[in-house]
């Protein structure tokens, strides 16, 4: 079992930043991907970005150039900085973790991005 929490949401302004946090309740080494997803009022879940165990990267196309994931494996932490943030970013952010072939979630942190 893997638990996640995030961290790091809130209310922004169009084109601010935001940097969220997704702390495991061990080690994530062994994990083949993490992830992050949000999901709009409404609207059904979608992958943000995701990190693979050997550090790469993976956006889609609406967030590419905007945000970064990163890993510290040292820290057991997921991070996802969010630059130049616009109003159709607002949702809730949730962390995933996948090992071994099970899914794990955190329990999500909102972003409100409105002036």
């Amino acid at each position: 079992q893997v638990q996640l929490v995030e961290s790091g949401g809130g209310l922004v302004q169009p084109g601010g930043s935001l940097r969220l946090s997704c702390a495991a309740s061990r080690s994530i080494f062994s994990t083949t991907q993490m992830g992050w997803y949000r999901q709009a009022p409404g609207k059904q879940r979608e992958l943000v970005a995701a990190i693979t165990s050997g550090g790469t990267p993976n956006y889609v196309d609406g967030v590419l150039g905007r945000f970064t994931i990163s890993r510290d494996n040292a820290k057991n932490t997921v991070y996802l900085q969010m630059n130049s943030l616009k109003p159709e970013d607002t949702a809730v952010y949730y962390c995933q973790a996948i090992e071994g072939g099970r899914i794990y979630w955190g329990q999500g942190t909102l972003v409100t991005v409105s002036s």
